[in-house]
């Protein structure tokens, strides 16, 4: 498996893929080396047969707060018309396998577009989520536009995007969708390998 520097990956129980955004000092905020971390590693994910299930998570209490690190802003615009990857490097990956996020702490902005780009949300209580980059004018670049309003209806999702307001743990379960499984605090990404030990248990392949 390949080596990185802002994500640590790890393969557990021979079918289950977990990815931890490592950047605790900028609340696990994304740059350009990161995006392109992510982008081999969730690609060595969906070309590896013997993995089932993957799992996204954050580092020390936070999925991600923002999403893309402004600081690394120029080079993370290079990358918003690349069709596969996305400036966040993944986001736009078409995969052929299920990934859950097991969410604590910040998920708002790019985080939000992360979480919304898997197909099952497990949340801590200490979880909170918002478009918070709609009260700086900055746009969603990275599909939550399109994904929040299949996941939770447009009425919901034109909330969340027009008002920029975050929204706890609880709010969001009780939308249906945008939080599937809301545990206590800590327990997320414990939740989360125990539904990817389930599916992993089923035949691959797309059900």
């Amino acid at each position: 498996m390949m080596s990185y520097r802002n994500i640590v990956v790890e393969e557990r129980g021979g079918h289950i893929f977990i990815v931890t955004i490592n950047r605790p000092e900028r609340r696990n905020a994304i740059d350009a080396n990161t995006a392109e971390e992510l982008h081999r590693a969730w690609t060595y994910f969906d070309n590896n047969p013997d993995l089932y299930v993957g799992v996204i998570t954050g580092a020390d209490g936070n999925f991600s707060s923002g999403g893309a690190d402004l600081y690394d802003i120029d080079r993370l615009i290079s990358r918003v018309t690349n069709p596969e990857g996305g400036p966040l490097g993944f986001t736009r990956l078409r995969l052929s396998k299920p990934v859950i996020a097991a969410i604590s702490g910040y998920c708002v902005a790019g985080g939000l577009e992360i979480a919304l780009w898997a197909d099952i949300r497990v949340a801590d209580k200490t979880a909170k989520f918002g478009f918070l980059e709609r009260r700086f004018g900055v746009p969603l670049v990275d599909g939550g536009t399109q994904r929040l309003a299949k996941i939770v209806g447009l009425g919901r999702a034109l909330d969340l995007i027009l008002t920029g307001r975050l929204i706890s743990a609880e709010e969001a379960y009780q939308w249906g969708g945008l939080v599937n499984y809301l545990v206590d605090e800590g327990k997320a990404l414990d939740k989360a390998i125990e539904i990817a030990e389930l599916i992993s248990k089923y035949p691959p392949g797309n059900p």
